[in-house]
């Protein structure tokens, strides 16, 4: 396919414009904290710690911070209280957006998240108003390069239960189920492939781009307003993101 990963582009977007590491910090230990609150501090056991796990070793989170996290949420040091909410709206000209976040304080959290729509052209809206145009899944994404055959790798991929392969200029994006991502990522890397970036995300079922120059300018604010909050962990939209931007 010819173009380039839409999710590659939002993923790269999102680490340029969270480029403080203290912050990216702070988001993921409180995304490490839950996950061993609710499922245990064994990322063999538990799923959703060894994702949260992956994504801060991505980030160069040092292990010390890890461990921190993971005593915290188990109650070993003492014992943070996050809760996760997702928060629905319509960014400008109807764009669907799901905002996922970590919080001690909702009445401060959802003043913020209603904010930053009110002021950039879109409005909040009520829980299922949007999450229908979205699917969870798993994404497991590797770049290209001479060494990589991709007859190869679909199969492999395929055969340890994958649902596609998809080729870009750039890129070969492997999607899976939520619950088959930690086996074929293991699978894989087990084959020596390695991974540009993965993770399991909301994917939208259609882009919709966006023409008027205020608009796109008016989207790129509310996700920049977003994901500078401290409460928020992950923003997902259904915007055809230009690739220029």
């Amino acid at each position: 396919m010819s173009g380039h990963s839409k999710w590659n582009n939002i993923k790269n977007k999102k680490g340029k414009e969270d480029a403080k590491r203290g912050k990216i910090f702070t988001k993921l230990g409180r995304y490490i904290m839950v996950a061993a609150r609710e499922g245990g501090p064994d990322p063999d056991y538990n799923p959703s710690l060894k994702v949260a796990i992956d994504k801060a070793k991505a980030e160069n989170m040092p292990n010390d911070n890890i461990e921190r996290a993971i005593k915290k949420g188990s109650g070993e040091l003492g014992s943070d209280s996050f809760e996760e909410i997702t928060y629905e709206g319509y960014g400008p000209s109807g764009i669907a957006v799901l905002v996922q976040c970590l919080t001690d304080n909702r009445n401060r959290t959802a003043p913020d998240v209603r904010h930053a729509f009110d002021k950039n052209g879109g409005n909040l809206g009520t829980p299922g108003s949007v999450s229908f145009m979205f699917d969870r899944r798993g994404i497991i994404e590797i770049e290209k390069n001479s060494g990589l055959d991709y007859d190869e790798l679909m199969m492999s991929a395929l055969e340890l239960g994958a649902d596609d392969v998809t080729e870009y200029d750039d890129a070969y994006e492997i999607i899976t189920s939520p619950e088959a991502y930690l086996d074929i990522k293991k699978g894989l890397e087990d084959l020596n492939y390695e991974f540009s970036q993965s993770d399991i995300t909301f994917l939208p079922q259609n882009y919709v781009k966006l023409e008027d120059p205020e608009d796109i300018k008016k989207m790129e604010k509310l996700i920049d307003t977003l994901e500078d909050n401290d409460d928020v962990q992950d923003v997902y939209t259904n915007w055809d993101m230009p690739e220029e931007i």
